[in-house]
């Protein structure tokens, strides 16, 4: 299936799994989010990325901030979600 800019790009994320990533600008940005790289709410106005892999679907999607997708590499997980 090919990923247009609807749809995101993709990337390795954690776990050596491709994910599906978008960015979401700060106006577009209008609930509370907890990112799973820090544990720390992502606030309304707050650029941050969203993203999930690519076998399991859009309705796994979780969102970043920036800073903190951008290590993953670096560092764990710090919260996993049900």
């Amino acid at each position: 299936m090919p990923i247009g800019d609807v749809y995101g790009r993709t990337e390795d994320g954690p776990g050596d799994e491709t994910y599906i990533v978008r960015t979401v600008p700060g106006a577009r940005a209008v609930k509370t989010y907890r990112c799973p790289g820090c544990d720390h709410e992502i606030a309304p106005g707050v650029a941050h990325i969203v993203a999930w892999a690519a076998e399991g679907g859009e309705d796994d999607r979780r969102h970043w901030h920036q800073g903190c997708w951008n290590g993953r590499r670096t560092r764990g997980i710090t919260r996993r979600w049900s």
